[in-house]
């Protein structure tokens, strides 16, 4: 059995390494130092460039006996800027009374460092554990998870089961998991018309009534009525622009931005061609990013495995759910079922951010029982 580790001393460590994302260096090698000692093999890479890129990420395994299965951690060490007004340094780790501060004390090195400190605990022949962290979750995510999921295929180590340290509970640790998200794709629209002088329209051709009978069609439809996992999918008006500094002229053209988390009943690119479709009828036209695809771990072997650890540690039975946000599970759910479990997510992206010290020992022991379980199959 290798030495136990501290969780708080490693979430310290990793706090203490500036990692606004995209992150790079310092905080990898932080990591590797971990994660090296417990015999795991660190590959670090660096992949993309500009505007999204270049992005460091780290992909580590330790592999058990030959037919072993394979259980993945996943995360990032990367955290949105700190901003002012903290009471101590965002990146000077602070332990006041029973809580630990800092900038991804909770989102989520915290977590992270309960993986590192969870794996200590369990015997190399246990079976095959791997680490899968990126520099570039909180930024675009074009080189981040992405790119380690290429990796994983080149080495051929694709795990059985996956689980994401998200920031998952709400008020207390263990109150709830994630088992699927919503997908979201943002859509650009645009109607151009004809300028001219307000006092001469016949000359004119006005885009911006056009636009908000665009807008309005678009706000009216209801997409669904949720499912038994998902509550109903939304669309909502983000931005409306026409840019026009004169008070006499008729503007060439009127532009908005509209924003859609959908439920599994639909497909980013079925939406992104509705959208189309009545932007066409208005005469205008739509640009439509997708973010991620909705998903969903069926509740089963692995969601009652996670459950029963979190019990046991706890005594709260975890609400599934998939409310919130995306996470880098819409990527990790094409290489097998993901959840995710982590801490509570009060304070994240906040100033002054701030994890519990006894939520990372028991987080420890829910990430060890859990990674135990999986292994035994």
């Amino acid at each position: 059995m290798t030495k136990a580790l501290s969780v708080l001393d490693i979430a310290e460590a990793l706090i203490a390494c500036p990692s606004v994302t995209p992150a790079a260096g310092l905080v990898f090698d932080c990591l590797e130092g971990q994660l090296a000692p417990l015999g795991f093999t660190v590959h670090r890479k660096v992949s993309g460039s500009a505007p999204d890129g270049p992005v460091e990420n780290l992909f580590a395994i330790r592999h058990g006996p030959d037919g072993s299965r394979h259980f993945a951690f996943a995360g990032h060490v990367d955290v949105v800027p700190p901003g002012e007004g903290w009471s101590s340094g965002p990146f000077l780790p602070e332990r006041r009374g029973d809580l630990l501060y800092g900038r991804g004390a909770v989102d989520m090195k915290g977590a992270i460092a309960a993986m590192v400190a969870a794996v200590a605990q369990i015997p190399a022949d246990a079976g095959t554990i791997s680490f899968i962290i990126t520099g570039d979750e909180e930024g675009p995510a074009k080189y981040g998870t992405l790119a380690l999921i290429d990796q994983m295929h080149e080495l051929r180590a694709i795990p059985d089961l996956c689980l994401v340290g998200e920031p998952s509970s709400a008020s207390r640790l263990g109150d709830m998991m994630k088992i699927g998200r919503r997908g979201s794709v943002n859509v650009w629209l645009e109607v151009f018309g004809q300028e001219g002088h307000v006092a001469y329209p016949h000359l004119a051709d006005n885009p911006a009534p056009r636009l908000v009978a665009m807008l309005a069609e678009l706000d009216a439809l209801v997409l669904d009525a949720g499912t038994d996992w998902f509550q109903p999918s939304n669309l909502e008006i983000t931005d409306i622009a026409i840019g026009n500094p004169a008070t006499n002229v008729i503007p060439a053209k009127a532009t908005a931005r509209i924003s859609i988390r959908f439920n599994d009943l639909h497909t980013g690119d079925g939406l992104a061609e509705r959208v189309s479709d009545i932007a066409a009828r208005h005469g205008g036209s739509a640009r439509a990013v997708i973010s991620g695809e909705a998903f969903l771990t069926p509740p089963g072997a692995f969601s009652a495995m996670l459950a029963e650890a979190v019990v046991a540690e706890t005594g709260l039975t975890p609400e599934a759910s998939t409310t919130g946000g995306t996470s880098d599970a819409r990527f990790l759910k094409n290489l097998c079922p993901v959840i995710e479990f982590g801490l509570c997510n009060a304070t994240m992206h906040k100033r002054d951010e701030a994890v519990a010290l006894a939520d990372l020992d028991a987080l420890t022991r829910i990430y060890q029982r859990v990674a135990e379980a999986a292994l035994r199959g």
